[in-house]
This record gives C-alpha cells, structure tokens and sequence, in this order.
C-alpha cells in the first residue's frame, strides 16, 4: 500500500512538472479603471481626479487603487506581458510595479497619447525572459479632430528563438449610442488591420497577441474586421457570467484577446487554444440593484473602494 501511494504522489509531482525546455506562462489584458495620479497634469482634463474635486481622489485611495491592481496581477500569477488600459501615464504604472511584486523583473512600455483626459495604454512584460526589439504606436485620425482618441501601443519582444509582436488597444467608447459611435471604432479596427496586415506581409509566420478594450462585443462589426485575421480567445463561455462588463444588468465581453494562427501551432512560442479565461474572483465582483457586476471604483461620485468596471481576461502561453 505504500508502495502504491509513492507511486501516485510521483505521478502527481509528474503531472505538475513543465515539460522540459517549456516555460508556461500568462498573458492578460485588464482595463484598470481611471488609475489617475492626484496632481494637475498640464494640457489634460483630469481635474475628476484631483483632491479638490467631487470625487475627492487622494494619495491614500491612490495606493489603495494601487495594492488592488497588484492583488489582481497576483491571481493572474504575474503574467509575462500584461496590457493595461485607463492608466494617465508611466509613473503610475512603475507604481503598479514597485508596489507588488514585479520591480526586479518586469519593464514598461509607454507612449502618452492625445486624449483628453491623459488616458493611456501600457504594456508591462517580464524582462528577464522577454527582451524589447522595438516599439511604437499606432494613431488614428477620429472624423471629430478635437476629440483625439487613445492611440494602440506595440512592442516587439522576443526570446533568443523567437519574436512575438504585442499590440494593445482602447477604442473609442459607445457614448451616445452603438450606432453612432460605431464609426470611431472601425477607424481604430482599420488602422489596427493595417498594421498587421504590413507585419504579415513582411514575415508571413509573424507571431501576433492583440488585446484591448475595443468597447464592442465580439459580433460588432470593428472586431470582426481583426478576427479575419486573427483566432479570438475570449468568448462569452470564458467566464461564469458570459461577459467581462456589465451594462444594465447584461454581461458581454468588451475585453478580447486575439492571437495570429502562427501562435496555435506546435513549435516554439505558442498559446493554449481553449486556455481564453475572464477572471471573476469573488473579490472582483459586487451587486447593484440585484445584479452581480464588476466591484468597480466608484459609483458616479460615491467612492466604493473597489477594483475596475471591467474583469480582466487571460490566456495561457507557453516560450520554447
């Protein structure tokens, strides 16, 4: 009998073991909710975010805000590259790594867009197995000049066999309505097709993660013009509630990864297919009005000292 249960425990340490020369890891995408710092950036409308403003936003609630990322990159198991959305800008995304645990192994990339409001995009990726090749970004003319949108922040990466090109988006959002916002978003999902298809067209076998909030569900037209081109990961049956965001009481997915077919493939760098997840941890979650729905910071003006109105989304990938 003890033979027999030694046995199983090496069968089970067996199980848990990477198979050699894989390191399996995390890429994840999370829309962190208006992370603004408390002071008055030149040229920006952040002045919601200010402590003499409604919301009386302040360096305690700040680094509250803060630990609750952190709490969040902990349950995602600290992934090799991790979009973020809503940030004002790169000093409060170093915070994000010098408030967890991420400062001796993890790197920023950051471009300040035109937004109004000094919203961002950023990419954080582990740079002790990922080194930067180059990055940019992509801007986006929108048909109202003066209400520039958040540009698409890119990054080459690679491991000493292979290059994976990173890609994270904000699009505009459904203010006034799906249909006559629509327009904004296809300008961003054009600008985005573009440049893949001009990566593509150079290296054909190119290995592509695009993420973001594209502020449509996966059937609208602007994410489907991606989807041609790209596999999406995340679909309503990723998560407990059929969505990533809550908009009067139905859920849907706002929050997508997608990866190029270069990525399902059996060598080298390459992605779980079924592995898509939408994380909903009792912690992210709260109930309004009878409904569950993301625990998100405020409530309009009403400070509720939670995480983001958005879940964040996953997918498991493994380096060679």
């Amino acid at each position: 009998m003890k033979a027999l249960t030694l046995f199983a425990l090496a069968l089970t340490l067996l199980s848990l073991t990477p198979t050699f020369g894989q390191t399996k890891s995390i890429v994840g995408f999370y829309n962190v909710e208006n992370l603004f710092d408390t002071l008055d950036t030149e040229g920006k409308n952040d002045i919601e975010f200010l402590p003499g403003a409604d919301r009386k936003w302040n360096t305690q609630k700040y680094q509250e805000k803060i630990t609750h990322i952190n709490t969040v990159i902990e349950t995602m198991r600290y992934p090799l590259i991790l979009g973020l959305c809503e940030i004002e800008n790169k000093a409060v995304v170093q915070d994000i790594i010098k408030g967890g645990n991420l400062a001796y192994t993890h790197a920023i990339v950051h471009y300040e867009s035109l937004d109004r409001r000094g919203i961002d995009n950023a990419i954080i990726y582990d740079s002790t197995k990922l080194s930067l090749a180059e990055s940019g970004i992509i801007r986006f003319s929108m048909p109202d000049k003066n209400r520039p949108s958040r540009d698409i922040t890119w990054a080459k990466l690679y491991t000493k066999k292979d290059t994976i090109l990173t890609m994270v988006n904000h699009w505009p959002s459904r203010y006034g309505g799906q249909v006559e916002s629509e327009p904004k978003r296809l300008v961003a999902a054009y600008a985005a097709k573009s440049f893949i298809d001009s990566m593509t067209v150079v290296n054909p076998k190119i290995k592509i993660v695009f993420m973001g909030d594209l502020n449509d569900y996966p059937d609208n037209r602007a994410p489907l013009l991606i989807s041609e081109l790209l596999r999406p990961m995340i679909t309503a049956e990723s998560g407990e509630f059929g969505g990533t965001h809550n908009y009067r009481g139905e859920w849907n997915v706002l929050d997508h990864i997608m990866v190029s077919n270069s990525l399902l493939k059996k060598k080298g760098m390459r992605v779980a297919k079924k592995s898509g997840r939408i994380h909903s941890e009792k912690y992210l979650l709260d109930t309004y009005k009878g409904n569950i729905v993301p625990f998100r910071t405020y409530g309009g003006r009403k400070y509720l000292a939670g995480y983001s109105d958005h879940l964040p989304v996953t997918i498991n990938f493994s380096l060679n």
